[in-house]
């Protein structure tokens, strides 16, 4: 995933954060409508891309985060009083 796909999130992203300044700073209708369109056919394409690549991992949900371990915390608390 990371050459191949990673363009098509980078080109869509960028058309997206220009259409976004674009609308905010009232540029002409057609320009922004066409980027638009333009917008939305690439989201398409990088979604198709992102899914169809060959992209294997062997980690699993277990490994988390590599940098910030999960460790299990055990806490005990003492006399607890609990409602009925």
């Amino acid at each position: 995933m990371f050459k191949s796909s990673l363009t098509y999130v980078t080109i869509t992203t960028v058309i997206l954060l220009v259409l976004t300044v674009l609308g905010a700073l009232n540029f002409s209708f057609p320009i922004v409508f066409y980027l638009t369109i333009i917008g939305q056919i690439s989201l398409i394409i990088m979604v198709y891309k992102v899914l169809t690549d060959n992209y294997t991992t062997d980690k699993t949900f277990d490994d988390f985060y590599e940098d910030r371990p999960i460790k299990t915390i055990d806490v005990k608390a003492e006399n607890e009083n609990y409602r009925r």
